[in-house]
Formats: C-alpha cells, structure tokens, sequence
C-alpha cells in the first residue's frame, strides 16, 4: 500500500516569479548558497538593492554593535545622534551636502514624503491650489495605492475605482514609450509632452513633475535622451512646477555615479528619494531629501511635516546606513568624477551580441535592461539559474500589453571574476537558447 502525502498550501501570500524558488543555506558577497550546497551569483542584486553584496564585514559588526547597545529610540522623545550624522552623511554622499533629509522605511514612503513636501513649498509660497503631481506612463514610484495610482506601471495599476482618479500625464522619451513622438527617435525635445501635461492641467494645479532620471523596474533601465533632464527642470522652472526624482532604484551608485541625474549637468531636482543602495538589504530604510531654503520656507510657515512612521530614524538604521555609505565610499561609488560600470557594460554587450532572442539592450553603470523575444522569459530564467546565475524579471512594459526582458545589476563591489561568470553564464545561456532561432 502507496501512502500519498499531501504538502499542505502555503499560509504566505507572497508574490512569486515565473521558476520556483530556491531553497538557501547563507550568502556572502556576491553569491547566495543553497541548501544542496550550489552557489549562485545574485547578477541582480537582490532586487537591485543588495548594493554592496551579502553579508558585508563593514555592515554586519556594525548591526552586532548596535544591536546589543539600543536598537529603537523614537526620536521625538531620545537625541537622533546617529540619524544626525547619517543625514549628513547622505546628503553628503550625493553631493547635495545642505539638503535637509527627512528618514523613512521604504521607498514607498519615501515617495509619499517627497510629494507631502513638495506641496507644502507650494502652500507655504501662498500657492493654495498646487497639488496636483504628474508623472510618466512608464515608471514606477512604490506600491500603495496612492503611488500605484500615479505609476505607470501598466501591470500593477490599482482597478479604476481605487485609483482616486488619478493616472500618469505624460509620455517618457523612450523608443517606443512616446506615443506619437514626431521623431524617428526621441529627442530633448520630447520634453514638449511635459510642457503639454502642465499646460493641460493647469499651471496653477501643479505641485511637482515626479520622475525616474533613468527608468527603472517597469521599462528595463530606459535612459532619456542627452539633456532632457535638463529641458524638464527648465520647463519646470517656468511654471514654477517642483521636480521630484525619484532616485530609489538608481541612487548611490547604481548607474554609475552618485546619483542617475549626474549624467545630465543642470538637471539637480527640488527633492530626491533614495532607498534601495541606502538600506542595501541589511534594513529597511529610505531618504527624502529636500534643498535647504525649500526647508526652510516650510519650516517658516509654521506647518507640520509628514509624520514619517513608527520604524522611521532608528539608532539601528542609522548604523547601518553610515555603514553602507561608509563601504560606498571606499568603492568610488560616491564619486562624480568618473562613470564606474564599464567592464559591466562591455561584459552585457558582448554577451548579447547576434543573440537571436535578445530585442534590445540598454541601461547605464551597474544596471541594465535585456528585452527578451515575446514567450522566452521563463526558459531564459530557467537556464541562467540551472547555470547558477540569478537575474530578476521585468514584463508587461509594453503600452498595448506584453514585453519581457531580465535585469543585470550585480553588486556594485562584485569583483573582476564574479562579472566574468556573469557575462560569459550569459553568454553560453542564450547561445543554448537561441540555436535553431531565426
């Protein structure tokens, strides 16, 4: 007699991707380790966030310290010394070295701060009727329902009647994300969409434009063209409209330098968000910074700033954020003299040169977009990793439905070898692939 056992179903609702997951023992700088004893290099970083790989020396003695001497203190009651310091240090870190920074868990919340923000300049200046914010059809600003509504984030958007009436107002400049773009390929011009959506809603309505400086999860690290971000601010600047980028993904060296906006001199925003390399998966945790006399006109008004949540500026997130940035800094990440990334770059480029499944590729620094033939998302995944090579999904980017592609975002410390398993892993998966591929 054949005894069957049934595995009772999962009591946790999680997202899951398209191969199931791994079951892991430990990770240690650029590579997870499964419980059978395989390595595999984590070529994404996590989701684009393990910026300085697992377990990094620097960070784990410091949450050792932290934990056994105080891990809570609410700072409205205990002296904030180590957020004071990782404030600055922040703000120092991305060359905005008088930004107030304001501390909050997630990249979410670090959205919702930044947009409570820039309505309160807009109020604070006697300009009552500035609320509206507008952003990008491709883009993606965090998961509440609120952000999720102002995202264009085709896949995710909330059902229209929890959306709170509100949509993205604008195309991107992006080959095939512009829809009716007057160009063969998209130019700064293009930022005419922007001086469209402004104009449409009303000058008078607007608080802030809100956008990816290079896209991110949703579009597979789409870059705007040379010195668009620069004709945004301007067009901005004119209709007194507050930017607000939205630096979560690209901040702190993912694409190459400090921040994403770096690429395009004259494009500095009113605020920024940063989370993903600030945390950089040892603790949640994200900043929003805003210019100093920005501060200060809300401060003078006398109005109160947004609550930032209970798990927001602990003595924990501080070490370990001065931590992270300290690792940062050793690495050259936070220096804007020279774009790092370039082994990656050439590492991704040659690895899908003549690949018949591969459409495109694009990105910046330590980030970049595969765009995949329609149906060959799960097979690709499934080879990488049986090759012991973790990449991270990206789908549904298209305007009329589909496109998929993969991510490349190792850590930003990954060494030499480490990026040499990753491009040449790459390179024999798709040559497997793509055999008898038109």
């Amino acid at each position: 007699m054949t005894m069957t056992v049934h595995k009772a179903p999962s009591q946790l609702l999680a997202a899951r991707l398209q191969i199931p997951p791994i079951p892991y023992s430990h990770a240690a700088g650029s590579w997870v380790y499964a419980s059978d004893g395989t390595r595999y290099l984590d070529g994404a970083s996590g989701i684009v966030n393990v910026n300085i790989g697992h377990a990094h020396p620097t960070v784990v003695d410091a949450l050792r310290d932290q934990v056994g001497i105080c891990t809570y203190a609410s700072p409205g009651t205990f002296a904030p010394d180590l957020m004071e310091q990782l404030a600055a240090a922040t703000a120092r870190a991305v060359h905005r070295p008088d930004d107030r920074v304001m501390f909050t868990p997630t990249g979410t919340h670090a959205t919702e701060s930044a947009i409570a923000l820039a309505r309160l300049v807009q109020r604070a200046r006697g300009e009552t009727g500035r609320h509206k914010i507008l952003t990008s059809s491709l883009g993606y600003h965090g998961n509440s329902a609120f952000v999720l509504a102002l995202s264009g984030h085709r896949s995710r958007r909330p059902h229209e009647d929890d959306s709170f009436g509100l949509a993205p107002a604008f195309n991107p400049p992006y080959p095939g994300q512009h829809l009716d773009c007057p160009f063969p390929v998209c130019r700064v011009e293009c930022v005419q969409a922007v001086r469209d959506a402004i104009v449409e809603a009303g000058p008078e309505s607007v608080a802030a434009v809100l956008m990816e400086p290079v896209n991110g999860t949703t579009g597979g690290g789409y870059v705007p063209p040379a010195g668009y971000l620069r004709a945004l601010r301007e067009v901005c600047d004119e209709y007194g409209v507050l930017v607000i980028h939205d630096e979560v993904l690209t901040g702190l060296g993912r694409t190459g330098l400090p921040l994403a906006s770096h690429h395009t001199p004259g494009s500095a925003a009113d605020i920024v968000t940063l989370s993903k390399g600030l945390g950089a998966g040892y603790v949640p945790l994200a900043a929003t910074m805003i210019a100093a006399e920005l501060a200060e006109e809300i401060l003078s008004g006398g109005t109160w700033l947004p609550l930032m949540g209970t798990m927001s500026a602990t003595p924990l997130q501080g070490r370990a954020g001065l931590a992270v940035l300290s690792v940062l800094d050793d690495l050259g990440a936070l220096d804007r003299d020279e774009v790092r990334g370039g082994a990656l770059s050439r590492l991704v480029t040659a690895a899908v040169r003549d690949q018949p499944l591969v459409k495109d590729v694009r990105g910046l620094g330590y980030f970049y977009g595969i765009e995949l033939a329609k149906g060959t998302i799960g097979d690709v995944m499934r080879i990488t990793r049986s090759r012991g090579l973790l990449l991270y999904p990206y789908v549904g980017f298209r305007p009329g439905g589909g496109g998929e592609g993969l991510l490349v975002a190792p850590p930003l410390n990954a060494t030499d070898a480490d990026l040499d398993f990753l491009g040449e892993t790459l390179r024999t998966s798709l040559d497997r692939l793509g055999e008898g591929v038109e």
